[in-house]
This record gives C-alpha cells, sequence and structure tokens, in this order.
C-alpha cells in the first residue's frame, strides 16, 4: 500500500514538472489579437523544422474574413488564401526563450518584416511577437490556445 502511495505521489509530480515544462515552450497554437480593439484575428500554429521556427494560419476568427486571401502580397502569395499561409519564417533560438533572425509576414498590409518573438516571463501564456522596420517596430502580445 505504500509503495502504492509513493508510485502515485513521483507520477504526480513528473505530471506537474512535465506540464510546467510544456508551458514555457513557444511551440503550439496561439490566438492572435488586433492592436487597436483587442479582437481576436486568428489562430496560428508556431512549429520547429530543421531547427528553426515557423508560423502559419490555422484559422481566421474575424466573422465576413474566415476565407480571405492576400490581396496585397506580392509574388507566389498574391491571392493566395491567408488559411495554411506561412507568416513567421526561419527564426532562431536566441536563448532565453527569444527567437529572431526571421521574418513575419503581415497579410493585411502584404509586407514582411524582420521579427523577433518571446515569451512572456510573467505569464508564459502570452507570446510577445514584434516586427521591425528599420528602428520603428510593433510588438503584439499573442495568448496560448489551450487544448
Amino acid at each position: 500500500m505504500r509503495y502504492r502511495l509513493i508510485k502515485l505521489y513521483l507520477l504526480g509530480i513528473f505530471l506537474l514538472i512535465s506540464h510546467g515544462i510544456n508551458s514555457q515552450s513557444i511551440l503550439g497554437d496561439w490566438k492572435t489579437l488586433d492592436d487597436i480593439n483587442g479582437n481576436p484575428k486568428s489562430i496560428l500554429e508556431i512549429y520547429t523544422k530543421g531547427g528553426r521556427i515557423y508560423g502559419k494560419v490555422q484559422k481566421i476568427l474575424e466573422k465576413g474574413k474566415e476565407n480571405a486571401k492576400c490581396i496585397k502580397c506580392e509574388g507566389e502569395l498574391k491571392d493566395k488564401s491567408i488559411v495554411g499561409m506561412l507568416i513567421i519564417d526561419g527564426l532562431e533560438n536566441k536563448g532565453k526563450n527569444e527567437y529572431s533572425g526571421g521574418e513575419i509576414l503581415d497579410p493585411e498590409n502584404g509586407r514582411k518584416y524582420r521579427c523577433k518573438i518571446w515569451l512572456n516571463p510573467k505569464n508564459p501564456n502570452e507570446l510577445k511577437v514584434r516586427g521591425y522596420l528599420a528602428f520603428f517596430y510593433r510588438t503584439q502580445t499573442w495568448l496560448r490556445v489551450k487544448k
């Protein structure tokens, strides 16, 4: 009986630790929010491939824009569906849950920006996403989607 209780106790500790490690990752699904009114815009999946970080649009949440196309994009992305589109491209781990060195696409204006993302140190369920154009930048806060 005592052995079984110890085993359950250790299993519980392991589950708590593994949950904490998982919640510290930038990987997974994130809800993007409108900068102006705070309304949800989309669900974006952040994943790793070849040691770099990528993000693509899984779903558009704005009513009436579910099938939006990137009309202001250039090249091969012109008039392509935003759902499934790669918008975070090739970020590298710079340590301390900070990633940069790649680009982010804004499908609303079709422009690409240098990008940096990091977890909010006070809340690992918030992802800070910053796009740079020269020395100007804009930072958004995205929320982790709980499954």
